[in-house]
């Protein structure tokens, strides 16, 4: 990875304006996006719910680095990089599974719940298993919701873990249950994936089932209407819930109302579950939207929550995993229909699948220019992107300081 090429694309990158060529398409970006950004920051990595008792395990993927997710016999949940300290096999597959022991399926180098060696057969008499556990990985919970990071020195967790619990924790998601899951291969960089889920400017022609319900002329804080938005406000202070906004320059949370008359974010704006998971209201809450910076973004309804991540692959593939997460003791079939709880956020995917290729196309043009960002309709994709650079270029004077200082 060239730093200096990686520099100079980034000096050349205008404010307000949408990133060089360079930074969209050219592998050394990814390989740097995977260092600087995706190995530095914190990332949602899940929910509690999916690693609900001693033994279970969410193994996962970030790009192409395997990570392990296991809560441990103490009730403790842990995160561990996913390879084995002998000759580095993934130890759990891909996936949501349970074992008491982990058990690497090469050659059965067996780790505790907590991710100390038990079992390595055929050893010499001087190898130390104390020496060769798992290595860890830095883990955080907030009302239900972890967050991973890979970094050794991760950024300040405190004021997300502050301001975030209390707009979050109504939402029941200790209590939840991951209804259904979903992975979408888009042929497009991931910052243009993430471009497109941080603005709505393209919302009422590209997603007219979301504009029945939501807000798609809004800007940051989803208070187009703003008559609408004060006797909304004035309902949930008066409920005790809590609307926000709260953020530092990596996320974002806020509750906002849904447009007048729509009970629900749903195909037809009418509920479609009926164990909530906030009752507080009788389910008529709007949503509380919260994003992460660099790779998802949430909405909590009284219902469900609705997840969205978005993991590079290669610089022109970016995997979309959705996750759908109702009341753990709702059922389907009685509480739910799962085609009709899905509906909505699967056809906004789709839909979104199809932009971020187009975008992703264009881009690849020689005649590609970066155009200058809508202030009105998209200032989160401004924020993102701005966030990116100034995330990329901390890293590159740390790293300029680095070498100067060992030659």
């Amino acid at each position: 990875m060239d730093l200096a090429e990686i520099a100079t694309l980034f000096g050349a990158r205008r404010p307000g304006h949408a990133l060089p060529q360079g930074l969209y398409l050219d592998p050394n970006t990814l390989a740097f996006d995977m260092t600087a950004i995706f190995g530095e920051s914190w990332l949602l990595a899940g929910f509690e719910a999916e690693v609900r008792a001693p033994g279970d395990y969410l193994s996962m993927m970030v790009g192409h680095w395997p990570i392990l997710i296991v809560r441990g016999r103490d009730d403790e949940i842990r995160g561990f990089h996913n390879s084995c300290r002998h000759r580095g096999s993934v130890v759990c597959p891909p996936g949501n599974g349970s074992a008491a022991r982990l058990t690497c399926p090469y050659h059965r180098w067996t780790y505790d719940l907590n991710g100390k060696l038990l079992a390595a057969g055929r050893m010499p008499d001087d190898f130390v298993k104390a020496d060769h556990g798992l290595r860890p990985i830095h883990l955080e919970t907030v009302a239900g919701a972890m967050f991973i990071c890979l970094s050794e020195t991760p950024p300040d967790f405190s004021t997300l873990r502050r301001q975030l619990t209390p707009l979050l924790a109504p939402h029941n998601l200790l209590h939840a249950k991951v209804a259904y899951q979903s992975t979408l291969v888009e042929h497009a960089n991931w910052k243009l994936v993430m471009e497109n889920g941080r603005e709505c400017y393209h919302c009422a022609t590209g997603h007219p089932e979301l504009a029945l319900t939501f807000p798609v002329n809004a800007s940051t804080y989803f208070d187009v209407d703003k008559e609408h938005s004060a006797g909304f406000n004035a309902r949930m202070a008066a409920l005790g819930l809590p609307i926000g906004p709260a953020e530092e320059d990596w996320w974002q949370a806020s509750r906002f109302a849904l447009n007048a008359g729509m009970t629900a974010m749903t195909i037809d704006g009418k509920p479609t579950v009926k164990k909530l998971m906030c009752e507080t209201g009788d389910g008529d809450i709007g949503s509380m939207r919260w994003a992460i910076e660099p790779h998802s973004f949430c909405h909590s309804t009284a219902e469900y929550t609705f997840a969205f991540f978005a993991m590079p692959i290669s610089p022109t593939e970016t995997h979309v995993i959705g996750k759908w997460l109702v009341h753990e003791d709702a059922v389907e079939g009685v509480d739910y229909e799962l085609d009709r709880l899905i509906d909505l956020w699967t056809r906004t995917n789709l839909q979104d699948k199809q932009l971020s290729e187009n975008n992703h196309a264009g881009v690849k043009s020689p005649g590609y220019l970066p155009g200058p960002y809508s202030p009105d309709a998209e200032p989160l994709a401004i924020r993102f992107v701005d966030w990116y650079c100034r995330k990329a270029e901390a890293y590159l004077a740390r790293e300029r300081g680095a070498r100067r200082a060992a030659a």
